[in-house]
This record gives structure tokens, C-alpha cells and sequence, in this order.
């Protein structure tokens, strides 16, 4: 079944478009952009959009997610994210690709200072272009799986977690966070319903003693903990 897929994919963009551009598709097919140092050919993308209020220049490539346009679950987080809850201090922005949630919150708040962190250097590269083409001072960007290089804590945690990572790496996301949260800091998470955001409800509410879905939109859960005031 595999192959006879594989096949029906191939033929019709060989036929169209040539053979390059066919092995160019199979090629970006199999790298992942919770990779490291994804192996793709680039394409990069210059376009502009509109989150929280601020227009961000955003320049993307093969090799990362949501290329094309910032992603509908990112939109729906960042909307439903309540700034005014969280204690004083730094937040993070944990997987974060090409940067729009960290470059949205950071451009949004400008006194509060936002790091941004992922595993995908080709990622980190494009967040660190984009966030100086729109003089974004007030971050810090820079590698770690999921919390290896992580020394600090925050008043907020933000994620739109990388599913197709496994639930391993997203769990690991959940319950790490714990560690790195200031006390009254907060957790927030955007997953679809279909891609285990009933589970990782569960886990936060494992986690934290606590959790909430806050918002629901189109089958994106918005979920957030709390870490005890006292912790």
C-alpha cells in the first residue's frame, strides 16, 4: 500500500513538473522539521502577517512548519494567551520554529523579554532574520531540545508542540514545563482534538493539579496550567 501511494505521487508530478522537481518533493518528504539540520533544497518565502495587532515580515523555507502562512493553531494560542495573568518575569516559546509566536509576543509586549527556543537550527536561523527584520530587540533565541539548554524559569510557557514528533517528545513538553515555571506561571498549549488534546489535558492536569481548557475553536483545544503560587 506504501509504495502503490508513493507511486501515484510520483508519476503525476514527474509528468507535470519534470523529474528534478519530483525528486525535490520525495527529498523535502522525508525530512522532518523536528530535525536538527533538516536536509531540503531551500525555497525561501518573504510575506507579511498580522498577529496581535502588529504586521511581522516573515521569511520561511522548506524545512520548517507552516511555511506558507502562520499556522491556524498558533493564531488561536497566541488570541486566547492572557498576558495579564502571568507573574513578572521572561516568557518562553517553546518549539518555535521560523518565531511568529515568540516574535508576536515579544512585538505585542515590548517590556517583557521572550525566549525563543528549538531543536531546528534551519528554524532558529530564519526566527533570528525575522526577528531583526522587525527590530525585535527584547528576545533571545537560541537551541534546545525541548528543555536541554533551558536554565531559567518563566512566568509563561507557550507551545504549539511538534505532534508529529511522537507523543514522547510532546509529553516531555508538558511535564518538563513544570521545572522551568516560575510560581504562578502558566502553561499554554494549543493541540488539536484529533491529535491528543484530550490526553495532554490529562497529563497537565497530572502535572500542575490543574488544568483548563480555555479556548475551542475548529477543533483546536487552547489548554493551560497553572503552577502553585507556593511552589
Amino acid at each position: 500500500m506504501v509504495s502503490e501511494r508513493l507511486i501515484f505521487f510520483y508519476w503525476p508530478l514527474r509528468t507535470n513538473y519534470g523529474k528534478i522537481k519530483s525528486k525535490r518533493w520525495r527529498r523535502n518528504l522525508t525530512n522532518h522539521y523536528y530535525t536538527q539540520n533538516p536536509d531540503v533544497l531551500h525555497e525561501e518565502q518573504h510575506w507579511p502577517f498580522t498577529l496581535l495587532g502588529n504586521e511581522l515580515l516573515f521569511t520561511t523555507d522548506n524545512g520548517v512548519f507552516s511555511k506558507n502562512r502562520v499556522d491556524y493553531g498558533s493564531r488561536v494560542l497566541l488570541a486566547a494567551f492572557n498576558a495579564a495573568k502571568t507573574p513578572v518575569g521572561p516568557w518562553l516559546d517553546l518549539g518555535t520554529g521560523y518565531g511568529p509566536i515568540g516574535l508576536a509576543l515579544a512585538k505585542r509586549w515590548p517590556d517583557r523579554q521572550v525566549t525563543m527556543v528549538d531543536v531546528n537550527e534551519l528554524a532558529l536561523e530564519l526566527a533570528r532574520k525575522n526577528a531583526t527584520a522587525n527590530q525585535i530587540e527584547n528576545v533571545e533565541i537560541k537551541t534546545s531540545d525541548i528543555y536541554d539548554q533551558v536554565t531559567q524559569r518563566y512566568a509563561a510557557i507557550l507551545t504549539n508542540p511538534p505532534v508529529r514528533a511522537g507523543k514522547q517528545v510532546v509529553t516531555a513538553m508538558l511535564t518538563g514545563a513544570a521545572d522551568h515555571l516560575l510560581p504562578g506561571g502558566t502553561l499554554t498549549v494549543v493541540l488539536q482534538k484529533k491529535q491528543g488534546a484530550p490526553s495532554a489535558e490529562k497529563t497537565m492536569q497530572a502535572t500542575f493539579g490543574n488544568c483548563t481548557i480555555i479556548k475551542k475553536d475548529k477543533g483546536y483545544y487552547i489548554l493551560e496550567s497553572t503552577k502553585d503560587a507556593l511552589a
